[in-house]
């Protein structure tokens, strides 16, 4: 019964467990990995209770299974994993900005689009958007996407309409897939994007939608998708889909406003 010696230790260790528990939960809510993490978490309650109560053979056989399923939890939680180091790292990133290390040693600046390429920007999705031409367009921002980039063909071209529409046109070899914007330039076309894993997305989302809140969630990229089927425009930014009604609102959008719709 040496539970029952409760200190201000003990305390903090309760906080700060229930802390690390509930941030997992906010991470892996609503994905496919949601009912994994309950069982894990039943089975560490089982063995906490076995030890309280000196369940000897019960918590070896508890013990045997944690120890052996680290390494397949590892696997099975590897997109959970990449976006919680992902995340970790964004925001030490914005600590050390703000810090002497960060005026020692600068890190990468965000792209950022122009005025006159947001407009370009915009006005080719409302186009494609009456065509009902399908688009996936990443706006990148610190992040690299050298990993995306590389999936894709080179273009490195100046932002123009035009060039937008004729990539997206149906019959162009280009079409299929992601086009990448660095700051004024765009970077590549026919990239792959990492499709979201996340089990609570309304049914008329198709893969390009998927493939946005993927890339979205894993980066800080902002996304750009016009559907092909119905030929609305759609701003995805941290995993949060907005759906843009006027290409004003897509110009401020494009310029750095903060999301302020609701996810749809």
């Amino acid at each position: 019964m040496s539970f029952l010696h409760f200190s201000f230790t003990d305390l903090l260790d309760i906080l700060m467990v229930t802390a690390l528990i509930y941030l997992i939960f906010r991470w892996i809510k609503g994905s496919s990995a949601m009912n994994i993490f309950i069982a894990i978490v039943m089975v560490l309650l089982i063995r906490f209770i076995s030890d309280v109560l000196d369940m000897k053979m019960m918590s070896s056989v508890l013990g045997t299974i944690i120890d052996v399923g680290v390494i397949a939890l590892i696997i099975i939680f590897q997109p959970e994993i990449r976006r919680f180091l992902n995340n970790l790292g964004r925001a030490g990133n914005k600590l050390r900005e703000n810090s002497l290390l960060g005026r020692l040693i600068p890190s990468r600046k965000a792209d950022t689009v122009s005025a006159k390429n947001s407009v370009e920007i915009a006005e080719a999705c409302r186009e494609m958007s009456e065509q009902k031409t399908g688009a996936l367009i990443v706006l990148r921002k610190t992040d690299s996407l050298e990993s995306i980039t590389l999936t894709g063909d080179s273009i490195d071209a100046e932002i123009g309409r035009r060039l937008i529409m004729n990539i997206f046109f149906k019959n162009s070899p280009l079409h299929d897939g992601a086009m990448v914007i660095g700051g004024d330039r765009i970077l590549a076309a026919r990239c792959t994007l990492p499709i979201t894993d996340r089990a609570n997305l309304p049914a008329s989302y198709g893969m390009r939608h998927k493939a946005a809140i993927g890339i979205s969630e894993q980066c800080d990229a902002d996304v750009i998708v016009v559907s092909e089927e119905t030929g609305r425009i759609s701003f995805v930014r941290n995993g949060v889909v907005t759906r843009v009604k006027e290409i004003t609102k897509l110009m401020l959008l494009l310029g750095g406003t903060q999301n302020d719709g609701q996810q749809t």
